[in-house]
């Protein structure tokens, strides 16, 4: 990776943390610059706006989901165990939320107006029309008629995975494999009528 894209991650990790703590309009590009070790100038010269700036996050937070969930279910041709393994990896990506990057994307996502948005939208679009797919495939090597359309279902796991972030503490008595596990088993419910039947796979489980 490049010395300036690392240099322009770095500046987004350290403005996520500065626009959650802040929100986006009570956070100015002083108050990132200090954060962040450079003169307002210096900042400027990696960055040339605060919405500018926004995207960069936002696209930096798509950028991991990318790597860290999309990536690594790819290999998988099963499409249960494929749906069951993108979920744990979502939950395992927002619960730790690094740096508050994907906490950034839940709050600020009307911050961003035009042409920035929606480019971020089209990336969100990607992933959902991916999710819908998924679920769709699932339902239709169990046959029967599905208990949700496609693409309810995938705004519904969406809705309580994205949630997370606001009550989830790593810290607390919830432990992350069963909260994983559970929320799995109640999508499945949800979707199928009954828990998932985890499938023998050499593939790395995407929470590991």
């Amino acid at each position: 990776m490049g010395t300036d894209k690392q240099k322009l991650r770095e500046i987004c990790r350290i403005a996520a943390r500065v626009f959650f703590e802040k929100g986006y309009d009570g956070a100015s590009m002083q108050d990132i610059a200090q954060a962040v070790g450079l003169t307002k100038a210096g900042l400027y010269h990696h960055v040339r706006s605060k919405d500018r700036l926004l995207y960069e996050i936002m696209n930096y937070g798509m950028d991991i989901l990318r790597e860290t969930v999309i990536d690594r279910v790819k290999a998988i041709t099963e499409p249960r165990e494929k749906l069951r393994q993108t979920i744990i990896g979502h939950i395992n990506l927002v619960v730790h939320a690094r740096d508050q990057e994907i906490t950034v994307i839940l709050h600020e996502n009307r911050s961003l107006k035009g042409a920035l948005r929606r480019k971020i939208n089209a990336r969100k679009k990607e992933y959902i029309r991916m999710l819908e797919d998924l679920i769709a495939q699932v339902q239709q090597r169990e046959g029967g008629k599905p208990l949700l359309p496609p693409r309810l279902a995938t705004f519904a796991l969406l809705g309580i995975v994205n949630w997370l972030y606001q009550w989830y503490r790593p810290e607390g008595p919830i432990q992350e494999a069963d909260l994983a596990h559970a929320y799995v088993d109640f999508f499945f419910r949800g979707l199928l009528g009954e828990a998932p039947k985890p499938v023998a796979t050499s593939q790395p489980s995407v929470a590991s």
